[in-house]
Order: C-alpha cells, then sequence, then structure tokens
C-alpha cells in the first residue's frame, strides 16, 4: 500500500487588513490544490485556515512521490526517421535520445496515413518532499490589492511575515522566504496564548485552540453568532446580522468573545441611518433593535480575547462610541439649519473634475438629461416636475456636516432631509434611489423617477469622462466608469425601459457638444457591448449567439437579452439551421449593395414580386411587434422568410449582366438585410 502523509504549511504575518483574509486564505488553498495536481502528486481533504495573523493549509493523505508517467511519444515522419539506405537518421537517433530511449525501442504508426517514429516514454515519479520546497514560490505568488516592503527585503506582500511552517508528516520541509526559515513554532493569541510546536499536521487545529486561537474561520464565525443569539435571548433583543460586518469581525479576531455596551437614550432621537452607520462602519459594532424593530440604546462589539474583565471592555467602547454619537448629533442638528437651495448653490464651488466643471455644472446637466428621458419615456405630468425638482437637488446632500463626516450615507441622510425640509416623498426618494445600485449585489430604484434620475447621473459620468477621452483601460478604471454602465444596464433591465442605448448616448453626449462627440459615441457603443457580454454570458448565452444580437441594429437592452434567450432556445431545433443559412445568404450578398431604393417595375419574375411582397409584410409585422417586444414572435415571423428567399434563390440571379435589375436586386437584399439585422447579425451564427 502506498505511504501517504498529511501537509501543513502555515505563513505567519503581522495583522492583516481583515478585507483581504478570506481571500487570501482562498488563494493559498487554490494556488497549492492547483500545484499538487499539476505536480501529479496525489492528496485527499484539503482545509483551509485563517486569522488576522495566519493563513494555512492542512492536505490530507498527500502521496510520498509523484506518479510514475508512461506515454507515447510521437517522431519524426518514417520517411525522415530511415536513410536511403535503411538506417536510422540523426533526426531519429536524436529524438530517441530525448526521449531517455535508443532506436531500439522505435517502432511506428499510422496518422492520417503517413508513418511516424513513437516510443514508449517512461518517467518515473520524484520524491515529493523534495518538490515541497517549490511551495516557496507559491506563497511568494499570492497577490494582494495593496503591498508593502519592510526593512531591506526587496519582496513586496501584504504584511511581514513573521514565521513559517512547512511539515511534511514530522519532516519539515526546508525554505526560506525574506530571511524566514520554515520549522514547525506557531504562536497562539498575542496576548493569552505563547509559542509552541506542531508535531503533527493534524494537531494543528487542537494545538492552536490550547493557544486561544480558533484557526478555522467557519467554527470562529459560527462562535460569533452563537454568541450574538445568546445575548438576544438573554436580553430580550434582536441583533442583525450583517453579514459582510460578521466577515470583517471575523477576520480581526482570533479567540472571539461578544460583549455589550450601552449610550443615552437622547441620541436615539438621530435618524436610524446615522446611528447604525456610527455603530457597524466606524466601530464595527453590531447595532441591536427590540422586536418591534426600533433601535434600543445598545450595541454588540467582539473582543479578541477572553471573558476576562469584560466590563472594562465595554466601558472603554462606550466612550469612544458617545464621542462619536455626540459629533453626529452636533453635525446632524447644524444641519438642520441648512436651506436645501442654499445647499445646492455651495456645489458650484465643488469641483466634479478639471475639464467637466463643478458638482453645480453636473448637477444643470443631470436636470437637462433627466427631463429628456422621461420624455422619452412617455412620463406622466407629476412624474416629470418631481424628476426636475429631484434631479435639481440630488446633489445638496454632499456639502452637509453628516456626509462629510460619513460619507456612506450620501443619499440616505439626502432623503432625510428633504423630507424634514418638506419636498414629497417622491422627491425625497428618488435623491436616495439616484445612487442605485451602488455596487453589484445592490438592488436597482424601485421608482420611476429614482430610476431615471439615476440612470441620468450615470449616464452624464460615463458620457463626461468619454468625451474627455477618458476611458477605463486593462485593470484602470479609476472614475468607476465600468460600475456605473453595470449600474445602467441594471435599471434597464429592472425596468423593462423600451430605449435603446445609443438613444441615451445621444441625450447625454448633447451637453458635450464642445467635444468629438462623434468619438465618444462610437466608444460607448463598444464599451456597453462588453458590459452586455458579461450579462449575457450570466444567461448562459452561446458566444457566436452573443455577437449575432449585439452586433444587431435594435440596441434595445431588453430586447436584446430576449433575443439572445430565443436564439439560445431556437438554436436547439432542426430547422434553425436551415432558417440562418437562408437569412445569413441575403446578409452577405446585400453587402455589395449601393443603394437602398427598390423599384418593383425592375422585377423580372414571380420570384422576385413573391419575395418583395412578403418582405412588406414581415416588416409591417414587426414594427407592430416592437412596441410589446415579442421576441419569440418575432423570430418567427422572420424566420418565414425562409421559403420565399430559397425560391428567389432557385430562379434568380442577383448579379445580372444588366447593370439597373441587378442594383434593384441588390437593393432588395440590402432592404431585406437591414430588417433582418434589426434581431441579430445571422451571418454571425455558426451552424453546423
Amino acid at each position: 500500500m502506498e505511504n501517504k502523509r498529511d501537509l501543513l504549511i502555515e505563513l505567519g504575518l503581522e495583522e492583516v487588513p481583515a478585507q483581504y483574509v478570506t481571500n487570501a486564505m482562498n488563494q493559498l488553498t487554490e494556488k497549492l490544490s492547483k500545484w499538487l495536481e499539476s505536480s501529479k502528486i496525489s492528496f485527499g481533504a484539503v482545509k483551509s485556515y485563517s486569522t488576522p495573523r495566519r493563513l494555512a493549509v492542512l492536505v490530507q493523505d498527500v502521496a510520498e512521490k509523484q506518479e510514475n508517467i508512461e506515454e507515447e511519444a510521437k517522431g519524426p515522419a518514417k520517411k525522415i526517421a530511415l536513410n536511403e539506405d535503411g538506417s536510422w537518421s540523426k533526426a531519429a537517433i536524436g529524438f530517441t535520445k530525448g526521449q531517455g530511449a535508443s532506436v531500439e525501442d522505435i517502432y511506428f504508426k499510422e496518422i492520417n496515413g503517413v508513418e511516424y517514429v513513437h516510443v514508449q516514454k517512461f518517467i518515473k515519479g520524484t520524491e515529493t518532499k523534495e518538490l515541497l520546497k517549490e511551495v516557496a514560490n507559491i506563497i511568494t505568488g499570492l497577490t494582494f490589492p495593496k503591498n508593502m516592503r519592510w526593512g531591506s527585503e526587496e519582496m513586496r506582500f501584504i504584511r511581514p511575515i513573521k514565521w513559517l511552517i512547512a511539515l511534511f508528516g514530522d519532516e519539515i520541509i526546508p525554505f526560506e522566504i525574506t530571511k524566514v526559515q520554515t520549522g514547525r513554532t506557531t504562536y497562539g493569541h498575542r496576548f493569552l496564548g505563547g509559542k509552541t510546536e506542531i508535531a503533527s499536521p493534524l494537531h494543528y487545529e487542537e494545538i492552536l485552540k490550547n493557544e486561544f486561537v480558533i484557526v478555522d474561520p467557519v467554527k470562529r464565525k459560527e462562535d460569533i453568532r452563537s454568541q450574538l443569539r445568546k445575548l438576544e435571548q438573554d436580553n430580550n433583543w434582536v441583533i442583525p446580522v450583517d453579514e459582510d460586518l460578521l466577515e470583517e469581525v471575523n477576520n480581526l479576531v482570533e479567540y472571539p468573545t461578544a460583549l455589550f455596551g450601552s449610550f443615552e437614550d437622547e441620541y436615539l432621537a438621530l435618524p436610524d441611518e446615522v446611528l447604525v452607520t456610527t455603530m457597524r462602519e466606524h466601530q464595527r459594532y453590531f447595532p441591536v433593535r427590540n422586536s418591534e424593530g426600533q433601535l434600543q440604546p445598545n450595541f454588540v462589539t467582539v473582543r479578541n480575547g477572553n471573558a476576562e474583565h469584560l466590563e472594562n471592555v465595554a466601558r472603554g467602547n462606550e466612550k469612544v462610541l458617545r464621542a462619536r454619537l455626540s459629533d453626529a448629533d452636533f453635525f446632524y442638528k447644524e444641519d438642520l439649519k441648512l436651506n436645501i437651495d442654499d445647499a445646492v448653490s455651495k456645489l458650484n464651488n465643488i469641483v466634479f473634475h478639471e475639464e467637466l466643471g463643478t458638482l453645480g455644472e453636473k448637477v444643470l446637466r443631470v436636470v437637462n438629461l433627466s427631463g429628456k428621458i422621461a420624455e422619452e419615456l412617455n412620463f406622466s405630468t407629476e412624474e416629470k416636475e418631481n424628476v426636475n425638482r429631484a434631479a435639481a437637488i440630488c446633489k445638496f446632500d454632499l456639502v452637509t456636516q453628516m456626509v462629510n463626516e460619513f460619507p456612506e450615507l450620501q443619499g440616505n441622510i439626502g432623503e432625510k432631509y428633504a423630507k424634514l425640509s418638506g419636498e414629497n416623498d417622491s422627491v425625497s426618494t428618488a435623491i436616495n434611489e439616484h445612487y442605485m445600485p451602488r455596487h453589484a449585489e445592490d438592488a436597482s430604484p424601485s421608482t420611476n423617477v429614482g430610476a431615471a434620475l439615476a440612470l441620468a447621473d450615470k449616464l452624464d459620468t460615463i458620457a463626461g469622462f468619454f468625451a474627455i477621452d477618458k476611458i477605463p483601460t486593462g485593470s484602470q478604471d479609476p472614475y468607476a466608469l465600468r460600475r456605473q454602465a453595470s449600474g445602467i444596464v441594471q435599471i434597464l433591465l429592472s425596468k423593462k425601459w423600451n430605449i435603446s442605448l445609443p438613444v441615451l448616448f445621444e441625450l447625454a453626449l448633447a451637453n458635450y457638444s464642445q467635444f468629438n462627440i462623434e468619438k465618444a459615441k462610437q466608444d460607448l457603443v463598444s464599451f456597453f457591448k462588453l458590459r452586455l457580454k458579461y450579462v449575457l454570458a450570466e444567461h448562459h448565452i452561446r458566444h457566436d449567439l452573443v455577437e449575432a444580437v449585439l452586433e444587431s441594429t435594435n440596441q434595445e437592452v431588453n430586447s436584446l437579452i430576449a433575443r439572445a434567450e430565443v436564439l439560445e432556445r431556437e438554436a436547439e431545433n432542426e430547422e434553425f439551421k436551415e432558417v440562418v443559412e437562408a437569412l445569413s445568404r441575403v446578409m452577405n450578398i446585400a453587402k455589395s449593395a449601393e443603394k437602398i431604393d427598390i423599384d418593383s417595375a425592375l422585377f423580372e419574375n414571380e420570384s422576385e414580386k413573391l419575395l418583395y411582397n412578403k418582405y412588406l409584410a414581415v416588416k409591417d409585422k414587426v414594427d407592430q411587434l416592437e412596441e410589446s417586444t415579442n421576441e419569440s414572435e418575432a423570430f418567427k415571423i422572420l424566420a418565414s422568410l425562409k421559403t420565399e428567399i430559397d425560391t428567389y434563390f432557385d430562379g434568380t440571379m442577383v448579379m445580372s449582366e444588366n447593370e439597373a435589375i441587378k442594383q434593384n436586386r441588390l437593393a432588395q437584399m440590402k432592404g431585406l438585410s437591414n430588417l433582418i439585422q434589426t434581431y441579430a447579425k445571422m451571418n454571425s451564427i455558426i451552424v453546423k
């Protein structure tokens, strides 16, 4: 039976920022697993570990050596391998030497009618412990959003490396990174634990637990949840668990102990958003509510340590929070003295971008653009008025003290202040919603007014930067334009608005007529096509079908997605191939057309007339379907052209010797091609 050992790799570090811990742990696990696979070293279960001060992987049942490899190696053709006298050529001899064989091992195999030299190649597996020194390269190959250098070291890494463990069974695998040698020594909790030795990889988790480190992040997180639930039960509270906050707190501690504190009731007069943001974003506290959902004058925090002297820890946290809430209370009361229109005028003193003017100028562009969008979408008079007012004041909260102190509250506090100032609910809600979606997991605006304003704001930002040629390249996107574009697509899909991207670009770029807007328009089309490719990929649409719909002349997002889904379904049908071939034939020939005017008096045969009449009927039906966006029915109508197209080509030579007839037939093909391309560029579809 093959011998196996367990492998433990631990990387000890100075405290890693919480937001990078989980990703780094997953990277290390994935890279090590892939390396073992590519090295043909068999292994069993893999377990990942992490705390703020360590990243670790335990791999069970790792084989003692690589698998032996027996494979067939193909060499030169027989005519090259043999000299005229039948002796082996230099090419044959060189090939066999390169494979660790000799000419006696050669045999011939026929491939596609040609005989080639072959030999059986045997590669003996190397011992795993010799190969494991390469783990050093896996560690140094980890990537992070931010790196640092320390001491005289040239290597850049997330944090300085303090210790390394590399154990294969009970044997240390020797290597060094930044003058730190591998060993079996690890370190427990910074204050409660101490230096300890790992005798065997399988005992790693247990040994560290004795040193006050819960090294398994899943168990540590569940421990925190359990403690929060107990506090809820003991105090008759509801502690809403924000998963992002829990993940961050989990990566800030090695030995969690939950505790609670309190603050003065008077601070409950502050808006909930202010209290929650102060606790969650700035202090990493969990807010506390009662069974009716009302905030209570309490908070829960998680200590990196045991339960000793919790009252002292609670008092310290209360003191810090009290200072924060006192500041927030002052900012809130000062902001309430501010007139919204006065606040808007202050936006003229804030530069949005040196080439694009002030925030005040941006607001004027958004007012203009959102009004045009409301017109295009046939909003009611009331909705148009609300869009106009919301657009005019949508950025006013950026000059408030509260947003200056808590940037996370932009829009949110604007809605609150707008309501307190007497603005109607639709306008107030739109001020908050116009930032939505704020990130990939965020919802779209729920109201028409908020959605129109969000579209206008995002479109103006993207159009402005494209107008001044500040286009994202590679991984560089300093103005988050990709996120804004994804937000636009998300809004259009969620609201099911029938407005095309080129129309939106035209409206947005009208505010930038001093720049080269034709180039900007072309760049915007390419930019948004990439965003739509990602959306279509999420819908599991075939690559060629994606290209076909993206090259259509109808760039309305909802219709585009629906057409791609229809083509994906139709591609499973037997008749799809013949339909696509017929429609593609028209589009291919139409490339030679010089005009689009069709003169029916120049038709020479019945098939020309039949196809023309069918074209007119189909065009009329497709035009009628545009409003209902019934893309499945539209495809069936286009597919019905196949019979007339086949009949046409059976009896008609498009490239007639008569120039007038030839151009008329090409014009007929062009008109038909234009109609087909409103649905998809059919000649981009691969059919077999």
